[in-house]
């Protein structure tokens, strides 16, 4: 329900979709050292939509837990990459790494209120609509 995260899913399929496979595709999170999963549901969803951005599905192309000798990076493939420690919150970077250059897109969260925040903003939202499913891209006008 995070504003944020959800604004950096949708300029993650933007900027994914205005580059090309020169461009590696990197989602790096961190969290707290209690979670238990790997990546992170934020994650798979960044994936996602850098997926969409470049029309390909991402079960096809996710990498995720490399260790040991991997060989070289696959052409159009989208890396995963889970630190987890102390009390973070949650930090998500898109990592758009081309040659001679890289555009990372990233949010923070440093209090677990901004997920309240995003839910009373939803369903404020939601006042007064017509019954149907909508999402945080509808609220955000997006």
């Amino acid at each position: 329900m995070s504003l944020g995260v959800n604004l950096l899913a949708q300029l993650t399929r933007k900027v994914a979709e205005a580059l090309d496979e020169a461009f590696d595709i990197e989602v790096v999170e961190a969290h707290h050292r209690h979670k238990v999963d790997a990546p992170s549901g934020t994650a798979l969803m960044l994936g996602e939509a850098a997926a969409e951005g470049r029309g390909v599905q991402l079960d096809r192309v996710a990498d995720r837990g490399r260790d040991g000798i991997t060989g070289e990076r696959k052409d159009g493939h989208i890396g995963f990459s889970a630190i987890r420690g102390g009390d973070i919150v949650g930090e998500h970077d898109v990592i758009f790494a081309g040659p001679g250059e890289r555009v990372i897109l990233r949010h923070v969260a440093t209090d677990r209120a901004i997920f309240a925040r995003g839910a009373l903003k939803a369903a404020l939202w939601g006042i007064g609509r017509h019954p149907g499913s909508y999402d945080m891209v509808d609220v955000l006008g997006l």
